[in-house]
């Protein structure tokens, strides 16, 4: 029975797996199923994610990456190389690099959608699904998330575009960088401290020519998914098999229906709403999802 959602005292094991045009880093801790985690974004890195999310390596075998032209895989990494394909690939590069014949996946934001495109190309790879305060998986739902936030927080949004005008910004200064998550992520992380500690960890590793080139990227996988009018994968998941989970807050800035829509189309998928909880559940409700999480794969195995 999987109770304890402290934090495991082992070492981590780090390294990096060769793939095509890139160096893939990985980050491995805990023991037994394993889970492979996709970080969100896409510009950033696995480390927002931590130490909080070790916690789950109490019980399992967490395997981090950082996706390909982000973080420690953004070395000889052009953006013209990053495209879903490509994310979908080092995926499977991850699976086979680990000898892992299944795994389950936890998706976080721009990861859940990652994780579901994944899903839908090789269900048989997964155990278990995760999606952990997704983001939209249709143009449609994208289109609602921003409305949403016109009528929420026209002032912040005004903000972001008066800061992403700046030549600081656009040369990918670091401290207006931060500024501008910090204004980003401010409705949706109500304990101060949260924010900060969001907004340090998540250009760990970066440098001013990294975030450039991650923006690039970011915007490259943007054309693949929510620009385009006809991209919706919800009546494709009416087709996946898996056990999967939903988790989501109730103060996510994302609208919990974009959530709600997925869990309905996945069949047999447990939506899990958590109070006073936003974007970052994992770090904001830890003893929640601890056990949310625990109750989805004892009543699955």
């Amino acid at each position: 029975m999987y109770t304890n959602f402290s934090f495991n005292q082992s070492l981590p094991h780090e390294g990096y797996i060769p793939a095509k045009n890139a160096q893939l880093y990985y980050r491995e801790i805990g023991h037994g199923l394993p889970i492979i985690i996709l970080h969100g974004g896409p510009d950033f890195n696995h480390n927002y994610l931590l130490p909080d999310m070790d916690r789950l390596s109490t019980s399992f075998r967490l395997i981090y990456y950082d996706q390909r032209g982000r973080g420690k895989s953004e070395s000889n990494v052009q953006p013209k190389d990053v495209s879903l394909e490509s994310e979908i690939a080092d995926i499977e590069i991850l699976y086979k690099y680990f000898h892992l014949k299944t795994a389950a996946v936890l998706g976080h934001s721009w990861g859940g959608l990652l994780a579901l495109e994944y899903a839908l190309r090789y269900p048989q790879r997964l155990s278990h699904l995760i999606l952990m305060n997704s983001a939209p998986v249709s143009h449609k739902d994208f289109i609602r998330f921003q409305q949403e936030r016109r009528k929420k927080e026209a002032s912040n949004l005004e903000k972001l575009k008066a800061l992403s005008a700046t030549t600081q910004y656009e040369m990918g200064d670091l401290e207006t960088d931060a500024e501008y998550y910090r204004i980003h992520f401010q409705t949706t992380l109500r304990q101060p401290e949260h924010l900060e500690q969001v907004v340090n960890r998540l250009r760990v590793s970066f440098t001013a020519e990294s975030v450039r080139k991650a923006r690039v990227i970011e915007n490259r996988l943007y054309d693949d998914t929510w620009v385009l009018s006809q991209y919706d994968l919800l009546p494709k998941l009416k087709r996946l098999n898996i056990p999967t989970l939903v988790i989501h807050g109730d103060y996510d800035f994302i609208p919990v229906v974009c959530a709600k829509h997925i869990a309905r189309a996945i069949p047999g998928a447990q939506f899990i709403l958590l109070k006073e909880c936003g974007h970052f559940s994992y770090l904001e409700c830890p003893e929640e999802v601890g056990r949310v999480i625990a109750d989805f794969f004892d009543i699955r195995t």
